[in-house]
């Protein structure tokens, strides 16, 4: 046995203190002059070839808000830049909410995504805890624009992509928005007290939980504009960064967390049952390590699955082992099941070994089948945001969100 993997031994705790650290000074070079984010190389080395888009820089402005909470020198300064970006460059005066991007040219990147627009309320949720400058109208313009355009209040539920300037909306409905979706509500809830947005991220929960129910607990993630499962989608293109085809476990493991979390978050509510919510966690994650782990005579976690649970793309991304060593150790602390215990220490075992790159830092994005290095979804190192997110999860009250837990901490 190795002591470094072992959840809460202080060998393990010193090791994701050590990657953290890593992380934030890995990343440090992602500002562009606007403050839009450039897209990280293998090195930490920014792209500027590449677009700067809204979703990432709102991840950077999460990582290093909580970054400067944990005491790293320049967090704040860094946290600040990326905050710029999302209050002009990336910020649409005329129509309101945030483009895509801009491209390297300064073009602007089509649609108003509700995927993007997540994160931007996750980026202001946390830099408010932290002190920002300009997070407070930042989150209260996020949630505005939110409320408006992507909430569904009769559906419960959130649309997709409008044009840019909110004029049509696409058609599609997607899962993957609504997950981090109710990541940015169960933050925001967290940063300002408004418990509406806890109630809204529970009533997409219950939607995720009965279509996994009723799909082997494998959660369709496409659907047409009345809600209606679309199995099929990208079929042709499986291996899609945001819409592929099939199950993707990775997406289960983190439902699991992210609905213990609010499951967990519910003691205000004398005569709610947080038990079958946990029942629902269990069976998510279960379901996406039998059939995505070791599926094909090597560890890791494939990318996507069939709705037979058999391995489609086996590629591992690194943002699936993120999110299983963050679930694993949640579902430990809800249950005191060993068996979390030894999968956490099964999945850290497999970071240090195949996943975290020791030469330039960080950890590699995307592995093929037999743990080679591979760059045909996700070249370079994009940002931070999981890996980081995953040096912290573990040692935090699970029904709290991170930024606020670490602010509770420090």
């Amino acid at each position: 046995m190795n002591k470094k993997y072992e959840l809460d031994s202080i060998e393990n705790r010193e090791y994701l203190e050590k990657l953290r650290n890593e992380l934030l000074i890995f990343g440090r070079r992602f500002p562009s002059p606007g403050g839009g984010s450039y897209y990280l190389g293998d090195d930490g080395s920014p792209w500027k070839d590449r677009s700067r888009e809204t979703w990432i820089t709102g991840r950077m402005t999460h990582v290093y808000s909580i970054g400067s909470l944990l005491g790293f020198e320049e967090g704040k300064e860094l946290a600040a830049a990326a905050l710029k970006g999302l209050c002009t460059e990336l910020h649409d005066e005329k129509n309101g909410g945030w483009y895509a991007g801009l491209t390297a040219d300064g073009e602007i990147l089509p649609n108003k995504q509700c995927y993007a627009h997540a994160f931007v309320i996750l980026a202001a949720s946390s830099a408010l805890l932290a002190g920002v400058e300009g997070a407070k109208e930042l989150l209260s313009d996020a949630l505005t624009v939110y409320d408006k355009y992507f909430w569904n209040e009769e559906e419960g539920l959130s649309c997709d992509t409008w044009n840019t300037d909110f004029t049509v909306l696409d058609s599609y409905r997607g899962i993957n928005a609504n997950m981090h979706t109710v990541e940015a509500f169960l933050a925001a809830a967290d940063a300002i007290g408004d418990e509406k947005y806890r109630e809204r991220a529970g009533r997409i929960i219950k939607h995720v939980i009965g279509w996994a129910k009723d799909n082997e607990y494998r959660i369709p993630e496409h659907f047409t504009d009345d809600w209606r499962a679309d199995l099929e989608c990208n079929k042709e293109k499986p291996d899609d960064p945001f819409k592929p085809y099939g199950a993707t476990p990775g997406h289960g493991i983190e439902w699991a967390r992210l609905i213990s979390q609010w499951a967990a978050s519910m003691t205000a509510d004398a005569d709610f049952d947080a038990s079958e919510y946990f029942d629902a966690a269990e069976k998510l994650y279960n379901r996406a390590i039998t059939d995505a782990w070791n599926a094909d005579g090597a560890p890791g976690i494939v990318y996507t699955t069939d709705w037979t649970g058999r391995p489609v793309v086996h590629d591992r991304m690194h943002w699936t082992l993120a999110e299983a060593i963050n679930s694993s150790a949640v579902l430990f602390r809800l249950t005191n099941n060993e068996k979390y215990a030894k999968d956490y220490y099964m999945f850290m075992g497999y970071l240090d070994e195949k996943v975290h790159d020791s030469v330039n830092g960080s950890w590699f994005h995307q592995l093929d089948r037999n743990n080679k290095l591979l760059g045909t979804v996700w070249p370079g190192k994009s940002d931070l945001y999981h890996a980081f997110q995953a040096t912290l999860i573990p040692y935090s009250p699970v029904a709290v969100s991170i930024a606020a837990a670490v602010k509770a901490q420090n």
